[in-house]
């Protein structure tokens, strides 16, 4: 294993702690810097105040950072998609630029009367016009922060695909050729290997990708999961879970839960849940 590999497999318990902490670092900083430049132009007034503004803004941008997040997974920002997607994210902007207006608004109106402070709002085009430059500006630092991540993380982690099918011989049918894949192309750290559909042990649905587990290790495939498990030998692999899917051949045991829920453990150690839903599919066919 490389030393990369390595790090990405520590890493991988503490990611989505350190993805969480990425983002309050940041938006600390912005609030600890923002206040205090803000603070020195007006000279006279307190503290308070550009600190609240600063608060108030970048307390909604927390909570709007996921909804983004969910957002571009719905309406990816890839090459082939961007002449359809684009429009949605430019309607998006409008929408993410309004709801961190009224959010840190309405914010600010609630502490200054608890202060006995009035607090002056101008017209509300002129505000959101201002407004709107800052969070367009946000809107895209945000998403070019995660489309880099995604992309740091698929080099590290690997990215799976489909072979090409090969060409029908001469004279036969097109669909002769056509059937399940045996075997899927890995790129990882510039370097790129072939993993059996066999060795696949479970699967779990991530957005727009796929995981593949296979031997450890996982692999992102661009796929949906139930579109990828049409690719696959129905009689091996199941769904199990609204996001997994296992190889049954790859299943050492099943502990039932509470509530027809199961637990399944698998060969290499690893647990992937089971749904009371879907509970039948790991009954054998008759």
């Amino acid at each position: 294993m490389t030393p990369a590999s390595t790090w990405f497999e520590r890493y991988q318990p503490w990611r989505r702690r350190a993805e969480i902490g990425f983002w309050l670092l940041v938006l600390a900083l912005q609030v600890l810097a923002n206040s205090i430049t803000t603070w020195i132009d007006l000279r006279n007034a307190p503290y308070w105040q550009p600190l609240l503004w600063e608060v108030s803004s970048n307390l909604v941008i927390a909570l709007l950072i996921p909804l983004l997040f969910a957002f571009e997974r719905r309406f990816p920002l890839r090459w082939g998609l961007l002449r359809r997607h684009l429009p949605w994210h430019l309607a998006g902007t409008l929408v993410f630029c309004a709801l961190h207006l009224l959010g840190m608004m309405g914010l600010r109106q609630l502490v200054y009367a608890a202060m006995d402070t009035p607090y002056p709002i101008g017209p509300w085009s002129q505000v959101f016009g201002y407004e709107y430059l800052k969070d367009l500006r946000s809107y895209v630092l945000i998403l070019a922060a995660v489309i880099g991540y995604r992309l740091l993380l698929l080099r590290l982690q690997g990215e799976a695909r489909m072979l090409d099918a090969p060409e029908p011989p001469p004279g036969a049918a097109p669909a002769a050729a056509a059937g399940r894949p045996e075997r899927f192309l890995v790129r990882k750290l510039r370097k790129e290997f072939l993993i059996a559909a066999g060795e696949i042990e479970w699967l779990q649905a991530q957005g727009n990708y796929v995981g593949l587990h296979v031997n450890g290790h996982d692999y992102l495939l661009r796929s949906t999961l139930a579109d990828f498990l049409l690719q696959l030998d129905p009689a091996r692999f199941v769904r199990v879970h609204r996001s997994y899917a296992v190889n049954l051949d790859r299943v050492a045991e099943i502990e039932p839960l509470d509530g027809g829920d199961a637990k399944l453990r698998m060969k290499d150690g690893s647990q992937v849940p089971c749904s009371r839903r879907y509970r039948d599919a790991l009954v054998p066919k008759p």
